[in-house]
């Protein structure tokens, strides 16, 4: 690909492709229409912001197409599986994600549970095909990723976030908290994109910084949308952090000093690119932009 990317056509070409796979992957014949409550959690809504950036590392690396399409739809099934978790009256209690009501108003809180189980479940299954991804890709994409969902990652980070409600938090504490709860799995859609392509260590340690940048700046912008769009523009509840007394960059920081440190966090993500030394890191440089552009 030339260094001049048309992102958006990169973009839907590669978002047709994971929509194809995870439609093909997420099962409808389930028992007790299991996948029919899958499928609504994860089929047609979203940014797949975490899929595009499995592919484009990879791309950047010149690595396996296949491994990097199946750790896409991976990577996006545990997202999805959080969602569904995190939306129900046990934890954040929301009823509206990606424009449509959450899986547990749609389904009851049983089955979403069971949903998102599965989801998650079915993201190892994804990544460990009989043939097509070398065994040794296998086990660091299903490192990469347990690591990335667990107790240290995802799932930690939730934890924090239930404990410190109504709590204030300085801005290193709030850091770590987003780091996990959000962080981890963006760091880890850019690791597997290039454990597909094979890196050195300098280019490793290069694209994991700009990871984690993307990672901390697509929460600072989170958490500025919650306060300046509405429901019907983010597809989910506006101010709902607020409403919860939950902590957030803007009510740690203030608006403006939110808006700075998300540029800040941009430049920092291309400097991680330029000192990873690839020869066309197009699409890694216009994902970072979006993030922290975006306006939903």
């Amino acid at each position: 690909m030339e260094r001049t990317l048309n992102f958006d056509h990169w973009a839907r070409r590669e978002l047709d492709a994971v929509e194809a796979a995870l439609d093909a992957w997420v099962p409808a014949d389930t028992p007790a229409g299991l996948g029919e409550a899958m499928r609504y959690g994860v089929l047609d809504g979203g940014k797949r912001l975490r899929p595009l950036l499995v592919l484009a590392a990879c791309q950047a690396l010149g690595g396996a197409r296949e491994a990097a399409l199946r750790s896409a739809v991976a990577v996006e099934l545990i997202h999805a599986y959080s969602l569904v978790h995190d939306d129900m009256p046990c934890m954040d209690n929301d009823v509206l994600r990606r424009g449509k009501p959450t899986v547990h108003v749609k389904y009851g809180e049983a089955q979403a549970m069971l949903a998102g189980d599965a989801m998650q479940a079915l993201a190892f299954e994804v990544l460990t095909p009989d043939a097509g991804v070398e065994p040794a890709l296998q086990a660091r994409l299903v490192r990469l990723l347990a690591r990335a969902a667990g107790h240290a990652g995802m799932a930690g980070g939730q934890a924090i976030d239930l404990a410190n409600t109504g709590r204030l938090l300085d801005e290193a504490t709030l850091r770590e908290m987003h780091r996990k709860k959000t962080g981890a799995l963006l760091l880890a859609s850019v690791q597997m994109g290039a454990a597909c392509g094979a890196p050195d260590e300098t280019t490793w340690r290069a694209l994991s910084e700009y990871g984690e940048a993307i990672g901390l700046a697509f929460q600072v912008v989170d958490d500025i949308l919650d306060c300046t769009q509405g429901s019907d523009k983010l597809g989910k509840t506006a101010g709902k952090d607020l409403d919860a007394n939950k902590p957030t960059y803007v009510s740690v920081l203030g608006m403006e000093a939110a808006r700075r440190h998300a540029q800040e966090l941009r430049v920092a993500a291309h400097a991680a690119l330029a000192r990873a030394g690839l020869a066309d890191a197009a699409a890694l440089a216009a994902i970072a932009d979006k993030v922290v552009e975006r306006d939903n």
